[in-house]
């Protein structure tokens, strides 16, 4: 080895310090994983197109113990209001509709270069740090996982690493370098974004979306002096640039938009695309590596943050030796699936609003300005405004949680509404998930004797918190709870330790427990 050659050795190699990158790390460190991460940039982003937070990703970034920090530097939005072109319409209160869901409902407008920020400085806290400017350039697998050369400022690095974790996003060189096709298409359309000052003709205390016959606006606030991210589409020759003054021009002359400074401008092509395969031995895909969409619904970097903080647990367990290798199928398992609803839905919803089809533009001249303000006035008021919100704020995802409930042929059946999801909210039992361990929960009254057995029993904490029926969680049952919060089985209590031990990872009880 060279003077200018570095070697490396660890647990788990991540590729790519953007959101999902820096949750991942963050969070392998806090768990006490040896983690290497490289970038090929010099640092955070400065410019970033996504920018909102949901409500799982705020739960998530709670257990990480950030949320302070994003709440301080978020611009929090707790309403929708749609229009159509120039005109505006009655406000849908998402907050309110979300308050009984999650201790943060809403949407929290923070651009990923800030996100960005605030994980890396929790990297740092941790005892972590990021190999900034070193390109991934070749990998190839072991007989004990995997070994990567990157090209840096002071010459290679090699890393050898029991798994590497591709977050690299949608130009993925973990992705082409291990084959994994990258299934979709891309837009004939073009993106825009502009972030502005001086805005008018959007509201500033709400997320602003409108329709038009041939092209629709998203508006975020950003914070004060009419600061707001502004997202279109224009259809446009494939090769065609589009320069700033023909988004304004678009904005002003067909929903009435006008700004007084630009701080930027950037254009992108929209894919719909997602990677044939999440894991390829030891090697996985998260984030926009695995999964690239249109902004509608703002889904795309909280669908990566989960991605990590899916798969950080399941690698801590393995390379901790409560769980064999077979236990990381389950990310691929449990997280493409979503990716695959998420591309689906936002393909559907891009096409609806973007079809050049004469009847589409017809359809879009006429039911909009009829039927969004009926729906913005009566939604809050049905009993789907709170599924729907649910489903904005990402809290409504379903993992299969066994073997036989995966196979496509046994799932007529229905989804609970308990196991398999994100364990329901009571507004007091969220706390404990900060521990990020393997848990029960007990609701109700429920024998303390008998509880204390069955924490000894499964070699876990126990924790019994009020009556909570209303949100599916039944007095008399013990709910094992997985470090990321999903909700793995239910049992009676008197059965709790022979039923729920079979949910547990498969080398649990092989030794003496430590999760932290």
């Amino acid at each position: 080895m060279s003077a200018a050659e570095r070697e490396l050795s660890t647990d788990v190699l991540v590729v790519g310090a953007g959101p999902t990158g820096l949750m991942l790390a963050a969070w392998l460190t806090k768990l006490g994983v040896d983690v290497v991460l490289v970038d090929r940039k010099d640092g955070p982003t400065r410019e970033s197109r996504a920018l909102g937070v949901h409500s799982r990703s705020m739960e998530i970034y709670d257990q990480l113990g950030v949320v302070d920090q994003v709440l301080a530097e978020g611009w929090p939005l707790a309403k929708l209001r749609p229009g159509f072109e120039n005109r505006a319409f009655d406000v849908v209160p998402l907050g309110r509709i979300g308050s009984s869901l999650t201790p943060y409902p809403g949407i929290h407008v923070l651009e990923q270069s800030r996100n960005e920020r605030i994980l890396l400085g929790r990297l740092e806290e941790l005892g972590g740090s990021v190999e900034w400017k070193h390109a991934l350039t070749r990998l190839s697998a072991t007989d004990d996982g995997v070994e990567v050369e990157c090209d840096g400022p002071a010459g290679l690095l090699r890393v050898r690493a029991r798994y590497l974790v591709g977050a690299d996003g949608g130009s993925s060189m973990v992705r082409k370098l291990s084959g994994i096709p990258f299934e979709g298409l891309t837009s004939e359309h073009t993106f825009y974004v502009v972030d502005v000052l001086g805005a008018n003709g959007v509201a500033e205390d709400s997320v602003n979306i409108r329709f038009g016959a041939e092209e629709f606006l998203l508006g975020f606030p950003m914070g004060p002096d009419g600061h707001h991210r502004l997202i279109g589409v224009l259809p446009t020759a494939s090769d065609e640039d589009v320069p700033e003054s023909r988004a304004r021009e678009h904005l002003q002359g067909i929903f009435g938009v006008s700004y007084r400074e630009t701080l930027w401008f950037s254009t992108y092509r929209i894919h719909h695309r997602v990677a044939a395969r999440f894991r390829q031995g030891p090697v996985f895909l998260a984030g926009d590596a695995g999964h690239v969409h249109s902004p509608v619904g703002a889904q795309g970097m909280n669908t990566g943050l989960q991605d990590a903080h899916n798969v950080a647990f399941k690698l801590a367990d393995v390379l901790q030796g409560r769980a064999s290798d077979g236990l990381l199928d389950r990310y691929e398992a449990e997280r493409r699936p979503v990716a695959l609803r998420l591309v689906n839905t936002t393909d559907r919803v891009f096409a609806l609003v973007t079809s050049g089809t004469r009847r589409a533009k017809a359809v879009r001249r006429v039911v909009p300005p009829l039927l969004v303000p009926l729906a913005a006035r009566r939604l809050p008021r049905l009993p789907v405004a709170s599924r729907l919100v649910g489903y904005l704020g990402q809290l409504r995802i379903h993992y299969w949680m066994d073997d036989d409930a995966r196979d496509h042929t046994l799932r007529s059946r229905r989804r609970g509404r308990v196991i398999g999801r994100r364990l329901p909210w009571t507004g007091s039992n969220f706390e404990a998930l900060r521990a990020a361990q393997w848990q029960v929960h007990t609701y109700g009254e429920v024998d303390a004797e008998v509880i204390d057995a069955v924490g000894r029993g499964l070699k876990v904490a126990v924790h019994s918190f009020p009556a909570a029926g209303k949100q599916g969680l039944e007095e008399g049952m013990c709910y094992l709870v997985r470090p990321d919060g999903f909700v793995a089985a239910a049992a009676p209590v008197h059965t709790a330790v022979s039923m729920l031990r079979k949910a547990l990872p498969d080398r649990w009880f092989d030794g003496d427990q430590d999760q932290n």
